[in-house]
């Protein structure tokens, strides 16, 4: 059993995985942009079916224009919190890539590929003492057109990073649900042969 910021793990496994939450009060601080892209690195390295690496990143530090494009594609409950992170990203998966005769084919696992990109950058923000919020809650379409994504790509989520602040900085509402979430236990999303609901 391992146990940190209140969580329990039922099988032995490294405490970084229960570190990783997903606060939403952030400082606001900078963050130095060799250590994003030590995140982006971690990214760097996660598998991808056929090495395709659909994943792309695109972020903005706090204070500039590249931030602003990507916070007003946030849902407006995602902005209430949000604009206090030191970087916002949107992740974007490629739908399609060329096959050796050099026809454009669905690439099946895009999503797949990409969100183990996430979390590869996700476990680097622990490590790194930062915290990543992903968000799905973004419009999609504006997103594709204020950050310029082509066709052939899909707007996967968005990626608060920052240092965490006391809670006592969010909004009423926020402030309680500001604790790190629990999860199933293994056996309700594992079966062996045959699936199982």
């Amino acid at each position: 059993m391992t146990e940190t910021t209140g969580r329990i793990a039922d099988h032995p496994i490294d405490p970084i995985f229960l570190d990783r939450w997903s606060p939403r009060a952030f400082t606001g601080e900078a963050m130095p942009h060799e250590t994003l892209l030590s995140l982006f690195e971690a990214a760097r390295w996660a598998p991808s079916a056929a090495n395709g690496q659909p994943w792309r990143f695109i972020y903005g530090h706090r204070g500039t224009e590249a931030f602003d494009r990507i916070y007003v594609t946030l849902d407006e409950g995602n902005r209430r919190w949000a604009d206090k992170a030191s970087v916002l990203a949107v992740i974007v998966s490629q739908t399609h890539r060329k096959s050796a005769d050099g026809e454009m084919r669905p690439a099946y696992t895009h999503a797949f590929d990409t969100g183990a990109a996430w979390a590869c950058l996700a476990l680097q923000a622990i490590h790194a003492g930062y915290h990543a919020h992903g968000m799905g809650g973004i419009d999609r379409a504006r997103a594709m057109e204020v950050l310029g994504i082509p066709e052939g790509f899909r707007v996967e989520a968005a990626v608060a990073i920052g240092k965490i602040a006391p809670k006592e900085t969010l909004p009423e509402d926020l402030m309680k649900r500001e604790v790190p979430s629990l999860r199933k236990p293994v056996a309700e999303f594992v079966s062996e042969g045959r699936f199982a609901s």
